[in-house]
């Protein structure tokens, strides 16, 4: 019986994973966006591959009122301006994502 129980601990099947992302994962379950740390570890699958293949998130600054400062740096510098013209449809994934108002503003770093 042990050496069942030994076999089932010993194989590892996956890296583990951080915290944030465990929770997310539970939180989504239950239909909760979580945070900044939810949006940070979904963002491809909140963006869709036309916007994730051009935009990494690099940071979430989190406002007083709750809101949130997106910071985007794009895969090549030629890209700011087609993501300053898609910034309202990234604005809105975001806020359809979390089901409030969450962006107060998306600022790009190059």
């Amino acid at each position: 019986m042990s050496n069942q129980l030994d076999k089932k601990f010993t194989k590892r099947s996956a890296r583990p994973g951080t915290i944030a992302s465990a929770m997310g994962e539970l939180l989504q379950i239950f239909g909760i966006r979580a945070s900044d740390a939810d949006l940070a570890a979904r963002w491809d699958k909140i963006m869709g591959p036309d916007i994730a293949n051009v935009a990494k998130l690099v940071a979430i600054k989190k406002m007083h009122d709750g809101r949130f400062n997106i910071t985007l740096r794009p895969a090549n510098p030629a890209f700011t301006l087609q993501l300053s013209y898609m910034s309202d449809e990234i604005k809105n994934k975001i806020n359809k994502y979390f089901g409030r108002d969450a962006v107060a503003k998306i600022s790009f770093r190059k």
